[in-house]
């Protein structure tokens, strides 16, 4: 059981508790402020350097596979998040519900979708182009979606959209310019720029529980809202997982793609969704909308695991009933 908990998860708490323990206070608000900004721009400008042009360019040959999984991405996700929210409006306090269907517009994930898709037998190569257009599509489509779901309740800064200008696609532009030149070392170092990425969200989730301690939260916060988050997030997952297997099993998509559509179309980023936050919502909302993703990262870790052995073994089997007939 202890192999599928993300060690990265263990860094978060820990992060979370120490500024639980010890919140900034002062000039080390705006320290934390102007420290956050200027991580969330290296990390996004080392993504844009990493960033595979030509892994874009093939995943066009697989159009219907990579169709079906944007919109499950930035569709049945936001869908099934507003439905639950208008099905249960006063389960949780309205951070919380923000926090849910914030993480419901996010892209999905590069890393894990692409390992678990190996580890299933899918199709690896389609897993990899879509991940990676989910991300560079999410840059853009995830600030829109929150933007037309919250703008109106004015959870949103009124800066928002200046804010992902400057601290998300412009960094994210300069490092694809720079790609020709930087790529290859940055490829060649992901091991060790990975530590740059999660210090950068370490720094982001410390000022964001900050200023959400020193607004109250966890007074705020019962043990029955977690409770209720960890419902909110295993019913999301399920009903995307049975909705997504239904549907490419309709399409007549082969089993390998099958495979990458459900893992690639089911996940989310904590990686880029815990900056992505800092910028588009009030500094002291953060916090608190954060949780509901972290809760998610993890259990779609867990239950994504033991469906890929599941695969894994169910595609073992048919080989072997091949090699027998």
């Amino acid at each position: 059981m202890f192999k599928f908990i993300d060690p990265f998860l263990f860094s978060l708490l820990s992060t979370v508790l120490l500024a639980s323990l010890f919140p900034c206070y002062g000039s080390g608000v705006a320290f934390f402020n102007n420290l956050s900004i200027i991580a969330i721009a290296l990390m996004f400008f080392l993504q844009g350097a990493r960033l595979s042009r030509q892994a874009m360019v093939e995943g066009l040959l697989h159009w219907r596979l990579h169709l079906l999984i944007f919109l499950c991405t930035f569709g049945l996700f936001p869908v099934l998040g507003i439905g639950l929210y208008y099905l249960f409006p006063h389960l949780l306090i309205p951070g919380l519900w923000t926090g849910v269907i914030f993480l419901c517009c996010l892209p999905s994930t590069v890393q894990s979708s692409i390992a678990f898709t190996s580890i299933a037998k899918g199709n690896v190569p389609a897993a990899i182009c879509s991940a990676t257009a989910s991300n560079l599509l999410g840059v853009f489509i995830t600030p829109l979606l929150a933007g037309l779901i919250f703008s109106s309740q004015g959870h949103m800064n009124l800066d928002g959209t200046i804010n992902i200008v400057y601290q998300l696609l412009l960094p994210f532009i300069a490092g694809q310019i720079l790609q020709p030149w930087i790529g290859e070392w940055a490829v060649r170092n992901r091991r060790l720029l990975s530590f740059s990425d999660r210090g950068s969200i370490l720094i982001v989730v410390y000022s964001a529980f900050s200023e959400a301690v020193n607004m109250h939260l966890w007074q705020k916060l019962s043990i029955g809202q977690l409770l209720y988050i960890v419902v909110i997030d295993i019913s999301l997952l399920f009903l995307v997982l049975i909705i997504i297997t239904i549907v490419s099993k309709i399409l007549k998509f082969p089993m390998a793609d099958r495979i990458s559509i459900v893992f690639c179309g089911s996940k989310k980023t904590l990686a880029s969704g815990v900056p992505i936050a800092n910028v588009l919502f009030p500094s002291s909302m953060v916090g608190i909308i954060v949780l509901p993703l972290m809760i998610f990262h993890q259990i779609q870790l867990f239950i994504i695991a033991i469906l890929a052995k599941y695969y894994a073994k169910l595609i073992d089997k048919r080989l072997a009933e091949k090699k027998e007939d």
